[in-house]
């Protein structure tokens, strides 16, 4: 019996890892690889910190060229997939041809919303996705003599702000939030990044919509937002993702916030798996689909995906991660944020000095939630304290002297 044929459609992260997790759990059969993209697979968060800061490449790539030819997998750069013939198992190319497979894994990402205003397509107005977008907004900011105007606060504008900051650019940031963050985090949390970036000399603007930009020769000169305007030599739109979905729809595959699966990956068509920004998984522990735009989700998807390309039967159950650094802050999060809506927030540290670890605690004493803020080596007992699932003590969860450990065990 012939070895089945694996492609995979995608060139990001959770593309990558399922590839190398394959080769790695054994599968030795023809493995394919249809990246839209020139590059071989690779890492997105870099490309607002310090990809963006240093543009040192080392840290972009899931695997260095010569894995993919040493493990013989066919990369196809630069092809883009047009349609998936799920009934006769072939995806279809622009352009011509095909490629066969037996099982195949969907992890065609997502791009960035576009602001649909007046000016929207002038020239200095920069969206980030790719490599080249990461170049492009270096190459525009690095001299440090730019009024740079970052739409949008999340970690994506927060991000790209602290950074082209560093270069000595004047920074406004204009969001709809009257909180950065506040998605993810809260209002609580939100304005601790909040003072961070003023403390640093970046202008928020806060609650305001963008409704147009300033244009003059084709190129951008201002931002008019609902209550004022402020002028602008380059701007960043940081304001979401949509997920990569058509191309699943138009083979039958079901859509919400991105394409259906369970908690291993599977579509509704036997031997047709999805992961990453396109998924949209169950996730066993909340009970409900819970999607990610991180990076630990696009690993963890991409493995869990692959295992079960060969009948592993594994459930991916990881609690969210995601990490930011800016200015001279580092972070960690782990935890469930549909869990949080109900949550207060218990403090161990120094809040103000910006060195904390915060907790989420359901009112029945669950931690469902936690950050470490410039502390280190404790995401792994934070994250085992959410998967305790049991009360704590608040007094000695904000007591730095007791061991998280301890907690974690019950002591």
């Amino acid at each position: 019996m012939s070895t089945p044929e694996f492609v995979i459609v995608g060139g990001g992260l959770a593309a990558g890892t399922a590839a190398v997790t394959l080769r790695e759990e054994g599968y030795d059969g023809h493995l394919t690889l249809i990246v839209a993209e020139a590059h071989k697979p690779y890492i997105r968060p870099p490309l607002s910190k310090g990809y963006l800061a240093e543009l040192d490449e080392s840290e972009l790539w899931v695997q260095q060229d010569d894995w993919w030819r040493d493990h013989d997998v066919e990369v196809r750069t630069g092809q883009h997939a047009r349609t998936l013939n799920l009934r006769g198992r072939s995806v279809e190319l622009e352009g011509g041809g095909s490629v066969p497979f037996d099982r195949l894994l969907i992890a065609t990402g997502a791009t960035p919303k576009k602001l649909d205003v007046p000016g929207g397509d002038a020239d200095g107005i920069h969206y980030l996705r790719t490599i080249e977008d990461s170049r492009g907004i270096r190459e525009a900011t690095e001299d440090g003599e730019k009024k740079v105007v970052v739409v949008g606060s999340g970690w994506i504008g927060m991000e790209v702000a602290a950074t082209v900051r560093g270069f000595g650019n004047e920074v406004t940031v204009v969001s709809h939030a009257k909180v950065p963050l506040s998605t993810a985090l809260g209002d609580e949390l939100g304005e601790v990044f909040a003072q961070l970036h003023l403390d640093h000399g970046v202008r928020l603007i806060r609650g305001a919509g963008v409704e147009g930009f300033g244009v003059s020769d084709g190129r951008v000169t201002s931002v008019r937002y609902d209550g004022g305007e402020v002028e602008a030599d380059v701007v960043v739109v940081g304001t979401g993702i949509q997920p990569l979905v058509r191309i699943a729809q138009d083979a039958g595959l079901q859509t919400e916030k991105g394409i259906l699966v369970d908690a291993g990956m599977r579509t509704g068509v036997d031997g047709v798996f999805a992961v990453g920004d396109a998924a949209d998984p169950m996730h066993p522990v909340v009970g409900q689909r819970l999607r990610s735009e991180h990076w630990a989700n696009a690993i963890g998807t991409g493995r869990t995906a692959a295992l079960n390309m060969l009948d592993r039967g594994v459930e991916y159950d990881d609690v969210p991660y995601f990490y930011t650094d800016q200015f001279d802050l580092g972070m960690e999060y782990s935890g469930y944020r549909p869990l949080m809506e109900d949550a207060h927030v218990v403090y161990r540290g120094d809040v103000p000095g910006r060195e904390f670890v915060s907790f989420w605690v359901t009112p029945d004493g669950r931690v469902v939630a936690g950050m470490n803020v410039n502390v280190w080596d404790v995401n792994e007992d934070v994250q085992a304290l959410i998967r305790a699932a049991r009360p704590v003590d608040e007094s000695r969860l904000a007591d730095p002297s007791v061991p998280l450990g301890d907690l974690v065990a019950g002591a």
